[in-house]
C-alpha cells in the first residue's frame, strides 16, 4: 500500500512531495501530463525563448518562509512586473495610479492626497458591504474607470457577468496614489534565475518519490494518504454537480526584432477576444535573437479542456462547500490548490498551504 499519493505535480503536489519525503516518507505523485510543473511548466521553444506554456506566472511573495524555502531550488533574478492597459487607443499604467489618472481624466495631479481626494469623489458608496465583483470594482474606483479598464476584461476573463461574481475578484487587484507602475508591492518581486521547471526538477529529485507521468486518478493500486490538487467535483465523479472552472487558450507568436511591446504585459480589456498580450523577455531578461510573445484568449473549459482558476460565484461556493464536506467526511482525504480548495490562490499562497500541510501530516505520523 502506498503511504502517500499526491494527485498532481504542480506547486501544491511537488511541494509537498518534497517535503514529506526529505522527512523520509516514501511518495507517489501522479501526473496526468507528461511533464512535471503544473501551470507553472516552462521551457525553450523553437527559437530559444523561454516561455511559460501554460500562461505567465510572475513570482510576488512578502512571506520570507515560501522565499527561504524556494531558494533551496533555484537563483533568484529581480523583476518588476509592468502591466499596461489599452483603452480607447491608448496605453495606460494599470493597477490604476496616479498617472492612470492624470492621462485618463486629463487633469494634474501632483500628490498622493490629491489623486486620493480625486478618487474618492469618484467612488460609488453602497449600503453595506459590495456583493459582488462590480459593485467591488465600482467602490474602488468609481464608474467611468470600472467601464473602461474592469468591466469587459472581468467578463472575457470569467465569461461571467461581474455582477455574478464574488466581489473578491475585483479586491484583489490594487490602487496606488503614487506614480509607481509595478503591479504588485510585496517585499520579494523575483523570477527563478533558470525558469520554472528546473525548481520542480530539484524538488523531485529525491529518491523517496516516486514520479508516475501520463497517469490519472482514480489509480490501481491501494493508498493510504491522499493529497488531490485536481477539480474538487471530479475527486467525487460530479456526484453533487459541476463547479464551473475557467479554461484558457494561448496563441504563440515569435518575431525577430528585440522586442514586440513595451512592457511585458499588455492588457486589452475592450476591443479585442484575447485579454493580455504577454512578451517573456521583459521578465526573465533573456538576451537572445528574436522575441516571442503569448495572446491569451480566456475560453470555457469544455473548449480548452484544462482548467486554469475556479469562477467564484455565491452559487458554486456553496458548492464546493457541499463538496469538501464530502472530503472531510472521507479518511485521509486532503484537498491542496486552487482547483482542490477552490480558491483564487496566487503561487506563494499555495506553496505555504502546502507547506503547512506536509508539516501537518509529519506531526500526524
Amino acid at each position: 500500500m502506498v503511504e502517500y499519493l499526491i494527485v498532481g505535480a504542480g506547486f501544491a503536489g511537488c511541494v509537498i512531495a518534497e517535503k514529506l519525503a526529505s522527512a523520509g516518507k516514501k511518495v507517489v505523485v501522479i501526473e496526468k501530463r507528461n511533464h512535471i510543473g503544473g501551470n507553472a511548466y516552462d521551457y525553450y521553444d523553437e527559437h530559444g525563448v523561454l516561455i511559460h506554456k501554460y500562461g505567465p506566472h510572475w513570482f510576488h511573495t512578502n512571506s520570507d518562509e515560501v522565499i527561504k524555502y524556494l531558494s533551496q531550488f533555484t537563483a533568484w533574478i529581480e523583476h518588476k512586473h509592468v502591466v499596461k492597459s489599452f483603452v480607447n487607443g491608448k496605453l495606460y499604467p494599470f493597477p490604476v495610479n496616479r498617472t492612470t489618472l492624470n492621462l485618463f481624466f486629463n487633469v494634474n495631479l501632483k500628490t498622493e492626497e490629491e489623486a486620493k481626494k480625486f478618487l474618492n469623489r469618484l467612488k460609488i458608496k453602497f449600503d453595506g458591504a459590495p456583493q459582488n465583483a462590480e459593485e467591488k470594482a465600482l467602490s474602488l474606483v468609481g464608474e467611468k474607470l470600472y467601464n473602461a479598464f474592469y468591466k469587459n476584461y472581468t467578463a472575457k476573463q470569467w465569461g461571467v457577468n461581474p455582477k455574478e461574481l464574488s466581489p473578491s475578484v475585483t479586491a484583489r487587484i490594487p490602487i496606488r496614489y503614487d506614480e509607481n507602475d509595478a503591479y504588485f508591492n510585496d517585499k520579494f518581486m523575483l523570477m527563478p534565475s533558470e525558469g520554472y521547471a528546473k525548481i520542480f526538477e530539484r524538488m523531485c529529485k529525491n529518491k523517496n518519490i516516486e514520479l508516475l507521468l501520463n497517469t490519472s486518478f482514480p489509480v490501481p493500486f491501494e493508498w493510504k494518504n491522499l493529497i488531490y490538487t485536481g477539480k474538487l467535483d471530479e475527486l467525487f465523479n460530479y456526484k453533487l454537480g459541476k463547479l464551473p472552472y475557467r479554461s484558457l487558450k494561448f496563441v504563440h507568436k515569435h518575431f525577430e526584432k528585440e522586442y514586440f511591446q513595451v512592457c511585458q504585459q499588455i492588457n486589452y480589456p475592450n476591443e479585442h477576444e484575447y485579454t493580455r498580450i504577454v512578451e517573456w523577455k521583459h521578465a526573465t531578461k533573456q538576451v537572445c535573437n528574436g522575441t516571442s510573445v503569448m495572446y491569451e484568449y480566456p475560453v470555457s473549459l469544455e473548449i480548452g479542456k484544462e482548467p486554469y482558476y475556479p469562477v467564484l460565484s455565491k452559487e458554486s461556493l456553496e458548492l464546493a462547500k457541499a463538496y469538501k464536506k464530502l472530503a472531510r467526511n472521507k479518511k485521509n482525504i486532503f484537498l491542496v490548490g486552487r482547483l482542490a480548495e477552490f480558491k483564487y490562490y496566487n503561487m506563494d499562497q499555495v506553496i505555504l498551504v502546502a507547506l503547512k500541510l506536509a508539516d501537518k501530516l509529519l506531526a500526524k505520523n
